[in-house]
């Protein structure tokens, strides 16, 4: 993984984990979980505006604005009775909002394998975060493209 790519946000966040043990790290996968930003009104009225994440097993939506001048909203809902999934949901709603649409698009696709949850977590979970960031990432070309 090319690390260059990774902006200071997302790199707080891998640094923080990999510093755990793997039991430490499914706690801080948990905080995350009951960090993750409530929906703004104009989405929690309307959650067909929504895209439903199916790869998760858990109902997960996501939704991105790229606001003027190019930075990017990532807004996200996940049941609080799955919170790995709401837990990686919240890493990316926390990890790349703010970010210019270039640095979201430029965060490697791999970024879920490569903060040390692989072990703590089942690879279906992992590939669920890997959808949501894929998800994200094609989100941004749209509205980019709009």
């Amino acid at each position: 993984m090319t690390t260059s790519a990774l902006p200071e946000s997302l790199a707080q966040i891998r640094e923080d984990f990999l510093e755990l043990d793997q039991a430490d790290r499914l706690i801080l996968l948990l905080e995350f979980a009951n960090e993750l930003p409530e929906l703004p009104p104009r989405y929690a009225d309307h959650p067909d505006l929504l895209e439903r994440v199916v790869e998760c097993q858990s109902p997960v939506f996501i939704f991105v604005e790229v606001e003027d001048g190019g930075i990017v909203q990532l807004h996200a809902t996940a049941p609080k009775e799955a919170p790995t999934t709401r837990g990686f949901a919240s890493i990316l709603a926390q990890g790349l909002s703010g970010l210019t649409a270039q640095q979201v698009l430029d965060v490697p696709d791999d970024f879920p394998h490569t903060i040390g949850l692989t072990e703590a977590v089942s690879l279906l979970r992992i590939r669920g975060m890997t959808a949501m960031l894929a998800r994200t990432k094609r989100q941004v070309r749209e509205r980019l493209a709009a």
